[in-house]
């Protein structure tokens, strides 16, 4: 197995000069929608219980900006397995997903909801984002303190998946380039076992459209595989996490144009990302 620094380049095609005017077009789209959204609608979220919160704050406003990316940078999303969509409002669920980009934290709400993700507390600072983030709960943890993150993801991931919310996890904790993997954290695996809760194993090719390290986006198709649900009785953690791994890197190859460079990145993310 291989290793390399996750700044590393992937081979993607080049950027044209209306790729960059679309994209600036969509950076302004995104800032307007943002700010009008969040201060339009924190007034109504404040008043409501956390599953409405979570439909005001962030699927109507996710899928907004989704829009915008559809007809100004030409990017559109195909579905697969829409059938593995959980149903049950009273029963929440364990979402494991592929993370190459800022794409799947926009669409990944508005397929399955409501749900809230585990993110890293930085995020609560923004002005307007971060406000609105804040009234639906998500688990806010610090990365730099990796035990007292589990325990957040363990008690605050439970309370909200009792309280009929499923929660989404990024095992690879932060955006890897396409053609890249990173070895999968347990986090995720563990709150299943310990609340029984199902998995539902996301894989998709968005940093193909949507690159974690440049800020142009580039036309196309992205494709979302949502797997069957697993049922985590009877499981060790491990061999969990092993099998969501393994069915989430081979979707990923099986989807994408980019194909796997046998690189496993093994530090977090750095520099810019977009």
């Amino acid at each position: 197995m291989t290793t390399t620094s996750p700044s590393s380049t992937s081979s993607a095609p080049a950027s044209t000069p209306l790729d960059k005017i679309r994209s600036i077009v969509f950076y302004i789209w995104l800032a307007l929608v943002t700010g009008i959204w969040f201060v339009g609608s924190l007034p109504f979220a404040l008043f409501a219980d956390i599953r409405a919160r979570n439909y005001i704050v962030m699927v109507y406003y996710c899928r907004l900006v989704l829009i915008g990316l559809r007809w100004i940078c030409g990017i559109r999303c195909e579905i697969e397995g829409t059938e593995n969509i959980p149903t049950d409002p009273n029963k929440g669920v364990v979402i494991l997903s592929k993370h190459q980009s800022t794409w799947e934290t926009m669409m990944l709400p508005t397929v399955i909801a409501p749900h809230v993700q585990v993110v890293k507390k930085e995020l609560s600072y923004l002005p307007f984002f971060g406000w609105g983030l804040q009234l639906i709960q998500p688990i806010f943890i610090d990365r730099s303190k990796k035990t007292n993150a589990l325990k957040q993801v363990m008690q605050q991931g439970e309370d909200r998946m009792n309280r009929g919310i499923h929660v989404l996890v990024f095992p690879e904790g932060s955006r890897i380039p396409v053609g890249k993997r990173k070895l999968f954290s347990k986090s995720g695996a563990m709150l299943a076992t310990r609340t029984g809760a199902p998995v539902i194993p996301v894989a998709h090719n968005s940093g193909e459209c949507w690159p974690n390290t440049n800020w142009v986006k580039r036309p196309g198709v992205i494709r979302l595989v949502i797997g069957e649900p697993i049922d985590p009785a009877d499981m060790k953690t491990a061999d969990l996490n092993d099998q969501v791994e393994q069915w989430i890197n081979e979707q990923v190859d099986r989807i994408s144009d980019t194909p796997f460079s046998g690189e496993y990145v093994d530090a977090d993310t750095s520099g810019k990302r977009f």
